[in-house]
């Protein structure tokens, strides 16, 4: 059962692993408010083990697009459509969060976009391929991010 993410009360259910699992929640808390401010949707999360289409599909377009394997574990997953626009987020324990903004109808509108948790170091896997620029949450302190733009169809 998809469990809500409630962004009024950040908890962090689901993360607790993290060593940065107060700033991992906050950034999926973040996730939360944007998608209900903008498109009035309801933000819910899967234990990674019942998410794994969600994992599979983002980890296959890092590894053809970008040749990236993540190495830290994943926690959580979920995948929705509103808009038109497929979006798919996975958070590690890390405290990286990985979103696929994938548009159905419009090919030159699909990203996958990083970001990282306040107090965690860029992972190995990215470090010498993506800048960071940095954004201030009330939620989620400085969170760090970057993107790429997919290519292919998946």
């Amino acid at each position: 059962m998809p469990r809500i993410v409630d962004f009024n009360d950040v908890s962090t259910a689901g993360l607790e692993s993290s060593p940065v699992a107060d700033a991992l929640a906050g950034l999926r808390a973040n996730e939360a408010r944007y998608f209900k401010n903008k498109y009035d949707h309801v933000f819910t999360v899967d234990s990674a083990a019942k998410a794994k289409k969600t994992v599979a599909w983002v980890h296959r377009i890092l590894e053809e697009e970008r040749k990236i394997i993540i190495e830290s574990p994943p926690l959580e997953a979920t995948a929705f459509e509103v808009d038109n626009i497929r979006w798919a987020y996975v958070f590690y324990e890390s405290g990286l969060s990985i979103n696929v903004m994938y548009t159905v109808d419009n090919p030159k509108k699909r990203a996958v976009g990083f970001k990282l948790s306040d107090g965690m170091d860029v992972p190995a896997e990215l470090a010498d391929r993506f800048k960071f620029a940095k954004q201030k949450s009330k939620l989620a302190g400085t969170i760090r991010g970057s993107f790429f733009v997919i290519k292919g169809e998946y």
